[in-house]
């Protein structure tokens, strides 16, 4: 009998900010160390998904627990006063 392999799909929040040079840098809040950036969005999103990869591809060879993000997470921008002071 043939053994099949199944894969789980795992999904990860991923920031993307412009970088000053152009192009995004892109970080995974629940991959620390896991970054990556590119010239354009796709380019990004493209690197990204490789940088997750090669991050959980090392966890696993070293038999550590792969971060699984909750699926009820909420990213939003919380908007606070500056300290600065203007006159």
């Amino acid at each position: 009998m043939k053994k099949s392999l199944l894969k789980k799909i795992l999904k990860y929040t991923a920031i993307f900010e412009p970088a000053e040079e152009g192009g995004y840098i892109v970080t995974v809040p629940a991959l620390p160390g896991c970054v990556s950036q590119g010239d354009t969005f796709e380019k990004a999103t493209t690197m990204i998904k490789d940088a997750i990869q090669g991050c959980l591809e090392v966890l696993k060879e070293e038999k550590q627990e792969i971060p699984q993000e909750q699926s009820d997470v909420v990213i939003t921008q919380i908007a606070v006063h500056s300290p600065i002071v203007s006159f």
